[in-house]
């Protein structure tokens, strides 16, 4: 299992630890899996993008559990999303939509909590996976499911990458579809 983004330097102990999303919401609860690789936000972040780089070259993904972002990302490739770069994980700096979504999610007090930097998976390397499930909860990201499948693929609308994939599932609730001509 390869984890797809962390913030920089937030402790594993915050609420808002991914890895600690992780590990309480699915490590523990699948039992024994055969190598789990989460992104350290306390290491160096470059070295931590090297290390898992490496490893993800062996090992390649079946399949992408993935979300959307209110402002349309995938993973924390915000707009205007990298998708030609080859790295496996880049350092990214999240724009202000993605930081005030953390907020009103209630995972930090304020804006000026968030973190502005993460470490997250490429979107080419996301897009490797043999099969992509995507699911996105809530009508607060219905604009940018409107965006992710009425709209060209383009990086200013990171997600839309999804429809070039030739096995991504998209599970959406009726907040997040109600913005689509068909439904």
């Amino acid at each position: 299992m390869f984890h797809l983004d962390e913030y920089i330097g937030l402790p594993v102990s915050h609420k808002a630890s991914f890895r600690k999303y992780l590990q309480e919401r699915f490590i523990e609860k699948v039992g024994s899996l055969k190598a789990v690789y989460l992104i350290n936000g306390e290491a160096n972040p470059e070295q931590e993008c090297q290390r898992l780089e490496k490893l993800i070259s062996q090992s390649p993904v079946d399949i992408a559990l993935v979300g959307i972002g209110e402002n349309g990302h995938l993973a924390f490739n915000d707009p205007p999303a990298d998708f030609e770069t080859s790295k496996a994980y880049l350092i990214v700096k999240l724009d202000e939509q993605c930081r005030k979504q953390q907020v009103n999610e209630g995972w930090f007090g304020s804006i000026e909590e968030v973190p502005m930097h993460a470490i997250s998976m490429s979107v080419k390397q996301i897009m490797l996976s043999k099969h992509i499930v995507c699911t996105v909860p809530g009508i607060r990201k219905a604009k940018a499911v409107k965006n992710t499948l009425e709209r060209p693929v383009w990086n200013y609308y990171p997600a839309s990458i999804l429809q070039n994939h030739p096995d991504c599932y998209l599970f959406l609730d009726n907040g997040s579809a109600s913005l689509l001509k068909e439904r």
